[in-house]
C-alpha cells in the first residue's frame, strides 16, 4: 500500500483503491466486461490481472444480469466480488437482479446472510457520450432499501469510499463520475478514512449553502468562487454518501445560511435532489428564509454531444437560482 501524499487522477485512486484491498485480502474478486487484460474502458483496472492473475480479475461475457447474480452466488460463499457495470445504462439489464436479491438477501434471511459486494458504476455526463453512455442513474439505487449507495467527488474520497465498501458487510453501489475520473490533486493514503454516510463541506459561506454530490460538486465550487466576485458567500456541501444520507451535516450548513439550492446532474423529477431538498425543507424549515432551489438536469433523455452542455447544471444557472433565494433583506 501506498503511503503519504502523492499526486492521483480519481482513475488512478480508485486503481490503487482495488489494488490495496486485493493484496490485503484474497476473498477480494473483480470482474466485469473488458477489465481483465485491458484495464477496463476507463483504465481503472489496469494492471489488476497481471499483478494478482486471471483468477482474481477478469473478463466476463456482455451479460450484467449474469455478472451480478455470479457476484451474488460468490458473496454468499465468502468471497467479496467487485463488479464493473463499465457505463450507467449498462447496469439496467442487471436492476432486476440488484433490487430483487443484492438489495433484499439480508431481509429475506432475517439477518443471516449479507452480501459483502460493490456494484462499480461509471455514471453521469460531462464526457461527450451518447445515449446510454451518460445517465445519471442513482435514484434507481437510492431508491431500492437495502442499498448502501456513495460517490465521490475528488480522488481522495474515491480511494477511501471505495476501500471502506470492499470492506462493507452489506453490498454497496459505487457511482463513479466519468468527468472527473482525470482530475488530479494531492491525496495522502495514510489519512484517516471518512466513514460512508458522511458529508462533508467542500467550502465555508455564510449566505447560501450549495449542495451536491459526485460530478456536479465541481461545478458548485466554481459557482461559488464566480459568487465571490461578485460579493456573494456561497457554502458548498458535498454529500458523498446518498444511502446513508447525512442529515446532521447538511442540516447543520444549512441552517447557517438560511438558503439553500440543491446541485446535480440527473432529472429533477422524482430525482435524489428532490428527496434532498424535501429532508432539508422537513428538517430546516424555521431557519430556511426562502423555499430550497434545484438546479438539475433537465426531464429528457441524455441528448446527443453537442447539446449535453444545455442539459447540464452550469455556473450560470446555479447562480441564477441562487439570485431566486429572496435577498431582499438584506
Amino acid at each position: 500500500m501506498a503511503t503519504g501524499p502523492t499526486k492521483l487522477s480519481m482513475a488512478q485512486a480508485l486503481n490503487q483503491a482495488l489494488r490495496d484491498a486485493m493484496a490485503e485480502d484474497e476473498t477480494v474478486y473483480v470482474f466485469g466486461e473488458d477489465v481483465g487484460p485491458l484495464g477496463g474502458v476507463f483504465r481503472i483496472t489496469d494492471g489488476l490481472t497481471a499483478e494478482f492473475g486471471e483468477d482474481r480479475c477478469f473478463d466476463t461475457p456482455l451479460a450484467e444480469s449474469g455478472i451480478v447474480g455470479m457476484a451474488v452466488g460468490m458473496a454468499m460463499n465468502g468471497m467479496r466480488p467487485v463488479v464493473e457495470m463499465q457505463f450507467d445504462a449498462f447496469a439496467y439489464p442487471a436492476f432486476e437482479q440488484i433490487a430483487s436479491h443484492v438489495a433484499k438477501t439480508r431481509n429475506r434471511t432475517r439477518g443471516r446472510v449479507g452480501l459483502p459486494m460493490v456494484i462499480r458504476v461509471p455514471y453521469a455526463g460531462g464526457i461527450g457520450g451518447v445515449e446510454h453512455h451518460c445517465d445519471s442513474s442513482e435514484a434507481y439505487y437510492a431508491h431500492t432499501p437495502g442499498l448502501t449507495v456513495v460517490t465521490p467527488a475528488t480522488p481522495a474520497d474515491a480511494y477511501f469510499l471505495l476501500r471502506g465498501a470492499i470492506r462493507s458487510e452489506d453490498p454497496v453501489v459505487f457511482m463513479e463520475p466519468k468527468k472527473l475520473y482525470w482530475g488530479k490533486e494531492e491525496v495522502d493514503l495514510s489519512a484517516p478514512e471518512p466513514p460512508i454516510g458522511r458529508a462533508v463541506v467542500r467550502r465555508p459561506g455564510t449566505d447560501a449553502t450549495l449542495i451536491s454530490y459526485g460530478p456536479s460538486v465541481a461545478t458548485a465550487l466554481e459557482a461559488a468562487e464566480a459568487a465571490a466576485q461578485e460579493g456573494r458567500s456561497l457554502q458548498v456541501v458535498d454529500a458523498r454518501s446518498l444511502v446513508p444520507f447525512d442529515d446532521d451535516t447538511v442540516c447543520e450548513a444549512v441552517r447557517s445560511t438560511g438558503r439553500a439550492v440543491v446541485v446535480a446532474e440527473a432529472s429533477g423529477y422524482a430525482s435524489v435532489a428532490s428527496e434532498i431538498a424535501a429532508r432539508v425543507t422537513e428538517r430546516c424549515f424555521h431557519s430556511l428564509a426562502a423555499p430550497v432551489r434545484r438546479v438539475t438536469g433537465f426531464d429528457i433523455p441524455y441528448p446527443p454531444p453537442k447539446l449535453e452542455r444545455f442539459q447540464l447544471p452550469s455556473v450560470d444557472r446555479i447562480l441564477d437560482a441562487v439570485d431566486d433565494l429572496q435577498w431582499e433583506d438584506q
